[in-house]
């Protein structure tokens, strides 16, 4: 279908884009707002930007698109976001244009969608533009027929390129509706075919072959020297490094866990990694970690947290707490809303440049940093060679602190009193620029993946402070995102918008399920299995077996998500969760569910397993044991955050401090003592009264 869709778009269109390596131009405001369009009634950010472009610009509504049905005319859907770089380059060369937007308006229905308001409206097309030309990104830009069919998908375009996409388009459109028709059923078609899971129940073939088999196949794209994937860019990924550390931890792949460590210790050396203020940047445009795309994205951070956390379980390095103990000061200090919950992102750009206001220049190092710039210099790479670009210098490290220690004659503790003052020193500096502009959206599951990140902090080092973060992001989400329990995607006072999203509820059964295995609070419980019974009931698809991305019927085709991007799979994280609360509970039905799931994504796991990395995780807890640990009794807490600092693959560890029915604890509880008890298919061991002997008892299993 791809080739097929490719072949005939080609005869369509006879010119190519190429990919515009220009940089953006100054930003100019216009005080006076000659123009103003109907977005300057929205909240996003991303489409306030556009509110004052000479295009009609709306938001996606069903109104918009009968109006194009009653009107006869192309829909032109453009899709970004507020911290996309090529975006406001975008908006500044073509959509500010007055030329350009008379042509748009005469012509066409023009939709502006900010892509993390509605990613259902962005998954539906990307996919589209996938089909037609191998490849999408953002901005993206697709003409529709009225019925929101796509007949043409690209992303940047110059001015001059997108006057000749629209004069085209709709050219071809007016001459030959009928062809028009024809190729957009295709590409609906091709759409709805991707979204197609078949469903299973070959339980036999969940095996550990089939997991060490695709990472095998996986081991060959490796990136030996600078850790992660081989490739021109790189993304941290998080859901990929979790299963390989589980993954390594569980058959003992030393292999395995020297690429995770690797992976974990260049990220943090690259400029990826904010050395300055904390926090990581959206991804690296080189494959050295060096340069990055310099969006802080909430969905990043708030994952970075939870990965360095549980690699410190592993690895006990301080570069990983101190990852995590400054980012989380970074997102407290420029993401964390005045009411509580976090921000959706930070922008690229300030002044109209990418970067501008994390760069450094040599000059003003010396200014600042005086007689330490030779020391500074040779830690942070700042030499000629290392330039990025126009004089402009991105921090970044090339060895270990440790290494870095024996070749410079200085001692651990100076090395790092000399970094804290740099750092004090850059940061009074760095925020005395124009601060790029922050998205304030409270994203639902973004939210929930904080939370997560926030429970793996104090699982890791045990600081309350990172618990009780935790359970007050959780209680605001409940007070300003849940409404007589139905979730909504994104908050901002005076946001209409009721959209919830699968991602939504799967992300928060998740994080509340693990604020209830470490507060052993049964509330929390009870309010994971009514979001998760919430999401099934609107979220099923009988005919797939797996979960739809959005409620309604609005868009061209159904969207089945399975596989991982920056984000973990919504319907991983859904087979997940059943596969966890079916344990707490004894739950057969829904431990089947998730294993019918994973058997009908199988053939993707063997095909591609770095993009199917959290349904290989929970292939792992099916392939291999798995135990329940349930530690019962008045001291259950301590105990139970013992075992939890620890990365114990293939566990759920939950605790009681009083007499509960639940199945792992009936029966069990004492006044006197208090006892961890090891179970698997519900087959207990004797119960044991230290950490030191169910960790032996569980390896001796």
């Amino acid at each position: 279908m791809i080739k097929k869709i490719t072949l005939v778009f080609s005869c369509l269109f006879l010119f190519v884009f190429a990919t515009c390596q220009e940089k953006a131009s100054n930003n100019n405001t216009n005080d006076s707002h000659k123009y103003t369009n109907a977005l300057v009634n929205e909240t996003s950010p991303y489409l306030l930007q556009h509110a004052h472009n000479p295009v009609n610009w709306r938001s996606w509504s069903p109104e918009a698109l009968k109006e194009a049905e009653e009107t006869n005319k192309l829909v032109l859907v453009s899709i970004g976001y507020s911290s996309c770089h090529w975006c406001h380059v975008m908006e500044e060369e073509t959509f500010e244009d007055e030329e350009v937007a008379k042509v748009m308006n005469e012509n066409f229905i023009n939709i502006k969608v900010d892509r993390e308001e509605r990613p259902d409206v962005d998954q539906v097309y990307m996919t589209a533009v996938q089909l037609i030309n191998g490849n999408g990104g953002w901005p993206l830009n697709v003409i529709t027929l009225p019925n929101g069919k796509p007949l043409y998908g690209g992303t940047y375009h110059t001015k001059e390129q997108w006057t000749q996409v629209l004069t085209e388009i709709s050219d071809m459109y007016n001459k030959d509706p009928k062809k028009a028709a024809e190729y957009s059923d295709m590409v609906a078609k091709g759409v709805a075919e991707v979204n197609m899971i078949k469903p299973s129940n070959d339980f036999e073939s969940l095996t550990s072959e089939v997991v060490i088999s695709s990472v095998d196949k996986w081991k060959l794209e490796w990136d030996s020297e600078y850790g992660g994937d081989l490739g021109e860019q790189k993304f941290m990924l998080p859901s990929n490094i979790h299963f390989l550390l589980d993954y390594a931890t569980l058959t003992g792949d030393e292999e395995t866990k020297r690429h995770v460590e690797n992976t974990l210790d260049k990220i943090l050396l690259g400029g990826i990694y904010d050395h300055i203020a904390g926090g990581f940047f959206r991804y690296s445009t080189d494959n050295k970690w060096k340069v990055p795309h310099f969006e802080k994205m909430l969905y990043d951070n708030a994952q970075a947290i939870e990965l360095y956390s549980k690699a410190y379980k592993v690895f006990k390095k301080e570069t990983y707490k101190n990852a995590v103990t400054q980012t989380v000061s970074f997102l407290q200090r420029e993401m964390k809303d005045v009411n509580g919950g976090y921000h959706a992102a930070i922008d690229a750009d300030s002044e109209g440049e990418e970067g501008k206001f994390y760069v450094w220049k040599v000059n003003e190092l010396k200014s600042i940093l005086k007689t330490d710039f030779e020391l500074f210099s040779n830690y942070y790479n700042i030499k000629t060679a290392a330039e990025w670009e126009h004089g402009n210098y991105v921090l970044h490290k090339l060895d270990s602190d440790q290494k870095f220690i024996s070749e410079n004659n200085i001692s651990k503790n100076e090395l790092d009193q000399k970094k804290s003052n740099w750092n004090d020193k850059l940061l009074i500096a760095r925020n005395k620029r124009t601060r790029p502009r922050s998205d304030d959206k409270i994203i639902t599951s973004w939210n929930a993946l904080l939370i997560n990140g926030f429970i793996n902090a104090y699982e890791a080092f045990g600081d309350m402070e990172y618990l009780n973060m935790a359970t007050s992001l959780l209680e605001f989400v409940e007070k300003n995102s849940l409404t007589n329990g139905v979730l909504v995607h994104t908050f901002k006072k005076g946001s209409e918008r009721k959209e919830g999203f699968l991602e939504d509820y799967a992300f928060m059964v998740d994080a509340i399920l693990r604020v209830y295995e470490v507060t052993m609070d049964t509330e929390y419980l009870e309010f994971a299995q009514k979001l998760n019974a919430a999401a099934v009931k609107k979220y099923s698809d009988i005919e797939t077996g797996m979960f739809k991305y959005n409620e309604g019927e609005e868009l061209i085709a159904k969207i089945i998500k399975t596989d991982d991007g920056v984000l973990p799979s919504p319907n991983a994280e859904m087979a997940h969760n059943f596969f966890k609360l079916g344990h707490i509970v004894y739950d057969k039905d829904l431990m089947i569910k998730s294993k019918s799931m994973l058997s009908s994504i199988l053939p993707s796991i063997k095909e591609s397993a770095p993009s199917y990395s959290k349904w290989n995780a929970l292939l792992l807890n099916t392939a291999y044991p798995y135990y329940e640990i349930a530690v019962v009794g008045g001291s259950a807490e301590v105990l139970l955050h013992e075992l939890q600092s620890k990365n114990i693959p293939n566990v759920l560890l939950v605790g009681s401090d009083e007499r509960s029915n639940l199945p792992l604890f009936e029966g069990r509880f004492s006044e006197d003592n208090t006892l961890i008890y090891i179970c698997q298919n519900t087959t207990c061991k004797l119960p044991v009264a230290t950490v030191e002997e169910a960790l032996e008892q569980l390896e001796n299993f």
